[in-house]
């Protein structure tokens, strides 16, 4: 592996939520490495992109050797995205990591597609970025930049799209043709599923970290009092350390504010209830408009367990009144789900393309 690159940890995912992907047993050895050259009997197998403004996760999946058995994970990658070199700088690592990729492919292997979970305003039926702050990504036609470079189809997707199909079809959504994922992270955004299919709205479905009160803390978006520059777990982390004077070392995001929280600070209790009484009321605000039945919670914050899924449930509670209150379930991928949702991209597009495989 090149510095900077680290091996992806996949989560360990139990039944009857486990994924349809493993690990391979073993990496493929340098004399195996390659193309794998056109013909019958190969296995096919896709490149997934997980795209962030820091680093981009990827993955070489191969399809299972029979028709009941999951998909395979043969290599798995993360490299920096250089985002502060510039958008030319980011794009051409993710072109140089599906190469890195394909170069090691094992031999009776031929990859068939890629697919890209990408962060910002994506319009996944133009295929184009419409805008990716952290990346500087404006109007990028990306899916055509990746099949122009490789030959090959491109599933194309929303991060947290991308993130809900993978949850939808392999995670905690399955069965359930209608249902939400939330990913609360450094920002909070929605997957909205409805009979079975991700909801895109030309780009900005799903957005429920912006709008809020204006006069309120400055958001990114250009808006102000955003929900999520206080209740996303980057902005409990922020809102704590304005309060208080912390440092960053001392509190880097909202693992630390919920130890403060249960060790009895008043401030980080505040800060705490005030964020997951937020959450509440947008999710509240989605099964008023949807009738949801199901969500699933996902990103960062997922990770308090009951200490955030507990008090959830009760604010979304408090905020209905004649509609029934929704399931809420932690997601089961982790912080695979983009790229768990990238190969489901890759492998829809594959299927569909007339593309001959190269």
């Amino acid at each position: 592996m090149r510095p900077g690159e680290e091996q992806v940890a996949f989560p360990a995912v139990q039944e009857p939520a486990s994924p349809s992907l493993h690990r391979s047993s073993s990496s493929p050895s340098p004399s195996s490495r390659g193309r794998a050259a056109a013909g019958a009997g190969l296995r096919p197998a896709v490149i997934a992109l997980d795209v962030g403004g820091t680093d981009i996760k990827s993955a070489l999946v191969a399809r299972g050797e029979h028709p009941d058995a999951r998909d395979e994970i043969l290599v798995e990658r993360v490299a920096p995205t250089r985002a502060a070199e510039g958008p030319e700088a980011s794009v051409a690592v993710v072109l140089a990591e599906i190469e890195a990729l394909r170069a090691e492919v094992p031999e009776g292997h031929q990859v068939r597609g890629v697919g890209l979970a990408v962060p910002g305003v994506v319009d996944e039926d133009a295929g184009v970025v419409r805008n990716a702050e952290n990346l500087d990504w404006v109007d990028l036609p990306l899916r055509q930049v990746v099949a122009d470079a490789t030959g090959l189809p491109v599933g194309f997707g929303h991060d947290v799209r991308a993130g809900g199909l993978a949850e939808a079809r392999l995670g905690a959504g399955r069965g359930e043709p209608d249902h939400a994922y939330v990913s609360v992270g450094t920002g909070i955004a929605a997957a909205i599923v409805l009979r079975g299919e991700v909801y895109a709205g030309r780009g900005f479905a799903g957005e429920l970290g912006h709008g809020g009160v204006r006069g309120g803390t400055s958001c990114p978006c250009g808006g102000s009092g955003c929900a999520e520059t206080y209740a996303s777990a980057a902005g409990m982390a922020r809102s704590y350390r304005e309060l208080t004077g912390a440092s960053a070392h001392e509190v880097p995001g909202s693992a630390e504010v919920l130890v403060r929280a249960k060790a009895g600070d008043a401030v980080a209790r505040e800060v705490w209830d005030r964020a997951v009484d937020r959450l509440g009321e947008l999710v509240a605000a989605m099964v008023r408009v949807l009738a949801l039945p199901v969500v699933v919670i996902g990103g960062g914050l997922v990770r308090a367990g009951d200490d955030l899924m507990v008090p959830l449930d009760a604010a979304v509670r408090s905020y209905l009144t004649i509609h029934p209150a929704p399931r809420l379930v932690p997601a089961v991928l982790g912080s695979a789900a983009g790229t768990y949702g990238a190969t489901v991209l890759a492998w829809d597009a594959v299927s569909t393309s007339d593309l001959e495989p190269m």
